[in-house]
């Protein structure tokens, strides 16, 4: 035997001998159902996936990206009788909320933002000055527990790749699996439609960028192009993600983090009082485009 602080505990040898040895039909009772069945598992997925992926061909509203102020778009969009998906290329949904600063799992907001963190149940502490302090861990949770109750279909490891157009408007998005882009697969990819687009990738602006590379489009930017993040100055960049917040082409709105990389603003580090409130922002512009759901 091994003895690790001050407890014994059997090699992995016979641990490994002993669970094979009694590895079999009845070796095991604990009150679970009998009859499971690895197949009938494999089925069970392949179809609750495959009814969602249907369910989000035809949307009202495709959210790019995960983030915080996509959980919050997709969740008062969801609210409201949309149909809202949101395509992820991460494993990991929650976008940069997870490690708050340099990994201290903690996040700051402004006052101005207490009421969304209020509606999903996020926890607060007052820090003072104005500021407040959340779990990031936490908070990320909440947004994401809240946006899927409300019916928002979220597709993680999603990459999207180009977009369709009709009659000058962005009318859907061009997908694929993320691993086969890592991998560099020539695979071919597929579609979803949908009536209103938001690009919430965050610093990479990846929609917009699209939109303005491949068929060099005109932005409703000062220059009609993406003109780049600056450098972080919290308070004007917490302002300004908002007023970013807007339609950039016929059909595709931008949001958080990418509205300020396209408009030319700076960043704002890990205070995301800003990020929430251009969530809530995009939904009200959205769905004030869209007019009504369905």
């Amino acid at each position: 035997m091994v003895v690790v602080a001050g407890r014994d505990r059997q090699p992995a040898h016979d641990m490994v001998s002993h669970t094979m040895h009694e590895c079999g039909p009845g070796a095991y009772n604990f009150g679970m159902s009998e009859g499971l069945d690895e197949v009938k598992i494999t089925r069970a997925i392949f179809r609750a996936y495959a009814s969602k992926f249907e369910q989000s061909t035809n949307l009202d509203v495709a959210v790019v990206g995960a983030g915080p102020s996509g959980l919050v778009a997709s969740y008062y969009l969801a609210k409201q009788g949309f149909g809202v998906a949101i395509f992820e290329r991460k494993l990991a949904p929650g976008g940069g909320m997870w490690g708050g600063g340099m990994m201290f799992n903690e996040i700051a907001m402004q006052h101005e933002a207490l009421a969304v963190l209020e509606e999903f149940g996020i926890a607060y502490a007052d820090a003072g000055s104005g500021l407040y302090t959340a779990d990031s861990v936490h908070a990320a949770s909440m947004l994401l527990a809240r946006a899927t109750s409300a019916g928002v279909r979220v597709f993680n490891l999603i990459s999207v790749e180009d977009v369709m157009v009709r009659q000058e408007r962005i009318a859907g998005l061009v997908i694929q699996w993320t691993p086969v882009g890592l991998a560099k697969l020539h695979v071919d990819p597929l579609t979803v439609s949908a009536r209103a687009v938001i690009d919430g990738t965050g610093h990479e602006a990846e929609v917009t960028r699209v939109v303005q590379d491949k068929f060099k489009a005109r932005l409703a930017t000062e220059t009609g192009r993406i003109m780049d993040e600056r450098p972080m100055w919290a308070e004007r960049a917490e302002k300004e993600v908002v007023e970013n917040t807007r339609e950039v082409y016929p059909g595709l709105w931008v949001m958080g983090m990418a509205a300020n990389a396209v408009f030319g603003s700076c960043r704002m580090g890990p205070v995301f009082g800003g990020m929430l409130l251009s969530g809530k922002r995009a939904a009200e512009l959205v769905a004030g485009s869209l007019g009504s759901s369905g």
